[in-house]
Order: C-alpha cells, then sequence, then structure tokens
C-alpha cells in the first residue's frame, strides 16, 4: 500500500509547486473626452506571463468599441495616432499602455459614465483568453490616478 501512496504524495507535492501564468492587468484608468460623443481613451498595464502573447483586441463594458491604438510623431514631425490590429506582449515583461504611446480608444462611451466611476477594461489574446481590470474614470484635463 506504501508503494501505492509514496508515488501520488510526490505527484501531489510536484502539482503545489506550479505556479500559475502570472498575466495581469494593473493600473487601469479611463480619461473622459474633453467634448462629449467623441471617444475616451484607456490605459493600463499588461504583465506578460510565461510566454509572449499576441493581443488581438481590447473591450470597454461603457463603450460600443474599443481600438488599440499608437501615438505617432512628436519628433518634430506631426502628431497623430496609428490604429493597431496586434500587439504583441512579450514573456515575463510589462508592457505600458498609457498617454502618448500605446492606449485605447473607447468610442461611443455611456454618457452616465462619470469622474470617479469603476469602469472594466479588457484584452483579448489569440489564444482566447481574456485578461480584464477595473479601471477608474478620470475628467478630461485631470491627472492620471497615482497607483
Amino acid at each position: 500500500m506504501v508503494r501505492y501512496l509514496l508515488p501520488l504524495a510526490i505527484a501531489a507535492t510536484l502539482a503545489g509547486c506550479v505556479k500559475p501564468d502570472p498575466l495581469t492587468m494593473t493600473d487601469a484608468w479611463v480619461r473622459l473626452p474633453a467634448v462629449p460623443g467623441r471617444p475616451a481613451a484607456g490605459y493600463f498595464t499588461l504583465h506578460g506571463g510565461t510566454v509572449a502573447q499576441t493581443i488581438v483586441a481590447a473591450n470597454s463594458d461603457v463603450s460600443l468599441r474599443a481600438e488599440m491604438h499608437e501615438s505617432t510623431g512628436g519628433g518634430g514631425g506631426p502628431a497623430g495616432m496609428t490604429s493597431l490590429s496586434t500587439v504583441t506582449l512579450p514573456a515575463n515583461a510589462p508592457l505600458v499602455f498609457g498617454p502618448g504611446g500605446r492606449h485605447l480608444m473607447l468610442f461611443g462611451v455611456n454618457p452616465a459614465v462619470k469622474p470617479g466611476d469603476r469602469v472594466t477594461l479588457s484584452a483579448t489574446l489569440s489564444n482566447g483568453r481574456r485578461i480584464a481590470a477595473r479601471a477608474v474614470v478620470v475628467a478630461a484635463g485631470a491627472p492620471a490616478p497615482s497607483f
């Protein structure tokens, strides 16, 4: 009997040593537009898991549509934005979606959303997994929240 229990005990111990994939979203926030009806912006940090992933979509529970964008210019050329269909999330590293860089454009934001509210932002990976976080909402022109 002992010879059967020992392998089971070892397997159970090793299973407890396996760490879950640390893929997470933190520091999420949304800046409302200065002009009602215009897009809001969503920001967050994704923390990569044990392997590189591809982000294929993003969403918010308070907008009709969300798109990944990246700010361009600033080096003497005209400023603008480029739409991103995918973004690579490196393994074991953070990926920041922040002002002046990668960010979400949130179109058709529910007009009932006000500063101080909490909304959900999510990112969808190519394998179908979704990572989400509650995001604090700030007014246009208000400082970014400190995390």
